[in-house]
């Protein structure tokens, strides 16, 4: 599983970050997480606003922070 959370690094992509890292560690579930800051790479998944979440080659959040149940489901959708 490819995750990607997209921003320049601000508190609320942080948290994001977090929450991710968190409920991925919760499931026990492996994941490649990394953090996108350039602007170049972030165009490429057409978000107009940050903090984004990319599971799998997916936006599924972008301009909002999600909460962990969110996240948890976009998680177990993309693992099945």
């Amino acid at each position: 599983m490819e995750i990607r959370i997209l921003g320049p690094g601000c508190p609320r992509c942080q948290e994001v970050a977090k929450r991710t890292i968190d409920v991925l560690a919760e499931m026990d579930i492996a994941a490649d997480v990394q953090k996108v800051t350039d602007l170049k790479r972030m165009m490429e998944y057409k978000i107009m606003a940050t903090p984004g979440l990319v599971i799998n080659g997916k936006v599924v959040s972008s301009g909002r922070m999600p909460s962990k149940d969110e996240i948890r489901k976009w998680i177990e959708a993309e693992k099945a």
